[in-house]
């Protein structure tokens, strides 16, 4: 699963990138990370993806569980099952959130986090708004 220290705890940014690909292979839309890192001390990375439906958003969060399971990085807690309108997957220093589309768009959580909402940046270009 990549470089892990002694005790097989992977770092931040690999524990963000292997979510990432979860997301992507399991059909996850719209995939944004988010460099939390120096922001604030909730999370290193937050990632915030679409699922299509309430099943698929509940099924991503499935598959990061399991992913993650018995190992050092396992899922801390997950909130907003069964309903799966808005999940939020804590795995420590990743904040991972799941929406069903027109939730995502009422809520706009990305838009904390960025200094220009109408561009797409990159996870290292993300800034809170003040």
């Amino acid at each position: 699963m990549g470089t892990q220290n002694k005790n097989g705890v992977l770092s931040p940014a690999e524990l963000k990138d292997i979510i990432v690909s979860v997301l992507d292979e399991n059909k996850a839309e719209d995939i944004d990370a988010i460099d939390l890192m120096g922001q604030t001390s909730i999370a290193d990375y937050m990632i915030i993806a679409s699922g299509s439906s309430t099943r698929q958003v509940a099924a991503l969060a499935g598959k990061i569980a399991e992913k993650f399971a018995g190992t050092p990085n396992a899922v801390l807690r997950t909130e907003g099952l069964p309903t799966a309108d808005w999940v939020v997957v804590d795995c420590g220093e990743i904040i991972v959130h799941l929406f069903r589309p027109e939730v995502r768009t009422f809520y706009s959580i990305e838009k904390m986090w960025k200094t220009d909402s109408s561009t797409p940046k990159t996870a290292s270009q993300a800034q809170p708004i003040h």
